[in-house]
Order: structure tokens, then C-alpha cells, then sequence
């Protein structure tokens, strides 16, 4: 079975979530959480994606690989240092992150289906396919770091 190609860039994956997220906030009930509270763990937890996904791509650029999703047949090296060690994808772990944040934001439980939505939607369509090429690429290597690093955390 071949593997699904992803279309779209993962950060607008990302920001149609959020906003998909953002719409319904206007329908949906909200908690009765304290604006400031929910400011400061939203910002808390938007600092913390922002600063994952950036070491993502800092260990990506030491090591002279592509960042780019879109082509991941363009890795030039198997990334296993530095954030590499905790997750496989820092990077969507930090939209993951960011898009919980809006959550917490917007105070609604029920907007937790567009994190759980971004998810599946990556495992499926971005990278499922990553990994497959990533086998191809770097064979017992990657299986190894596979069994030893989580897909998200």
C-alpha cells in the first residue's frame, strides 16, 4: 500500500484548524475560567510550541538537512540529537501545542476536537509518509530510533 502524499503545509494544516477552532468558539459554551488565568496558560503553552518546534528546526539546520515537509526525500541525515532524543516531530508537537493554547484561550472543552483533529489528520497524511520514506532512507538506523523515541511525546 502506498503511502499517502500531504498536499497541504503543515502550519496551514495548523492555522485551518485554528480557525475552524476560532468559529465555533462563537457557538459553543464557554467555562467560567478567569480571563487572566486563561491568558497566561495559553501564552505559557504557545511559548512552549513555539520554542519545541524552533529546536526542531535548529538541530535541522546543524545538521544540513531540508526542513521542508513537503519533500522528505530531500533528508540529507537521520536527526537523533538534541530535541530528536524526546520526540520524532518536535515541530508538529509545537502546532499541537500552540493549537491546545487556543483551546485553553477560547475556554472550551469542546474545542479539544481540533488538536485531537490536527493529529490524526498528521499521523495519517504527513507522517505516516515521512516515516515510510525515512525506513526506505535510513533502514535499521531509523527503525531503531523508532523504537526508541515517541512519535509526539
Amino acid at each position: 500500500m502506498r503511502a499517502l502524499e500531504l498536499k497541504i503545509p503543515p502550519p496551514v494544516v495548523a492555522l485551518l484548524v485554528a480557525g475552524a477552532m476560532w468559529g465555533s468558539s462563537l457557538a459553543l459554551p464557554a467555562s467560567a475560567a478567569p480571563t487572566t488565568f486563561r491568558a497566561v496558560a495559553a501564552l505559557a503553552l504557545a511559548l512552549a510550541g513555539g520554542l519545541i518546534a524552533l529546536s526542531g528546526v535548529i538541530s535541522f539546520r546543524r545538521a544540513k538537512t531540508t526542513v521542508s515537509p513537503m519533500k522528505p526525500e530531500r533528508t540529507a541525515s537521520l536527526v537523533t540529537t538534541g530535541i530528536y532524543r524526546f520526540t520524532r516531530n518536535p515541530m508538529y508537537l509545537g502546532l499541537l501545542l500552540v493549537l491546545i493554547a487556543l483551546t485553553v484561550y477560547l475556554s472550551s472543552l469542546w474545542l479539544l476536537v481540533g488538536p485531537v483533529a490536527f493529529v490524526l489528520y498528521m499521523n495519517r497524511f504527513q507522517v505516516a509518509p515521512e516515516e515510510h520514506v525515512l525506513s526506505r532512507m535510513f533502514g535499521a538506523a531509523y527503525t531503531v530510533y523508532q523504537s526508541r523515541v515517541r512519535r509526539w511525546l
